[in-house]
């Protein structure tokens, strides 16, 4: 019956929250010890597939950005799905471009966002993202609309670092990342000069040894 469907979500929720806290304390162990840690997406970071909107129902200037196969918004939607401050992977059509809003957004059927626990922060997981485009880039199925899975993002390994690294971290590449933008404008051999001065300390910051 009913309640007794109730009681078994509940069970099932409290052995959910046990495990997931019991994770993290071993990752705040593993951190202590060693520094840092290395995990798969999959298994620390829960990925979201975004929700189908069409055309019709979409506004060309009012509304949230909706994030579809491109970093170029599909249109402007009433609602949002996403809260402020999320990363995103495009899985079809620009598959393998990484994302970052600022500001709350739809995610469509063709992005897969990330609820980030605790112990990641959202940004620090998107310039970590960055370090990874090659390797997403590779597990893209080339046809007539390229596509990345699910199964090639939660594969993905990435360095987690304490919460006090990550925003040292990303003090430092927003730095970088605010400069490409303020020279926006300049001279094109200026720009590739100051993003390949991006790349550089993100790649070297992101480098950690794996034990």
């Amino acid at each position: 019956d009913r309640q007794t469907d109730r009681q078994t979500d509940r069970q099932t929720d409290r052995q959910t929250d046990r495990q997931t806290d019991e994770f993290n304390g071993l990752i705040l162990l593993c951190q202590y010890v060693f520094g840092v840690v290395f995990v798969e997406l999959g298994s620390f970071v829960e990925i979201k597939r975004g929700v189908r909107v069409v055309r019709s129902q979409l506004s060309t200037d009012c509304g949230f950005p909706v994030y579809q196969n491109s970093m170029t918004p599909l249109g402007y939607y009433e609602k949002s799905n996403c809260s402020a401050n999320t990363a995103f992977v495009i899985a079809a059509g620009a598959a393998g471009e990484i994302g970052y809003s600022a500001d709350e957004f739809w995610a469509a059927d063709d992005c897969f966002y990330f609820d980030c626990p605790e112990g990641l922060l959202s940004r620090y997981l998107y310039h970590a993202l960055l370090c990874q485009k090659d390797e997403l880039s590779r597990h893209v199925r080339k046809a007539s609309i390229p596509r990345l899975s699910r199964q090639a993002i939660e594969r993905l390994c990435i360095p987690l670092p304490s919460i006090d690294e990550q925003k040292r971290i990303i003090s430092i590449l927003d730095r970088f990342d605010s400069l490409c933008n303020d020279i926006s404008n300049g001279l094109p051999a200026e720009i590739d000069a100051r993003q390949k001065q991006y790349e550089y300390y993100r790649d070297k910051l992101l480098s950690f040894k794996q034990l």
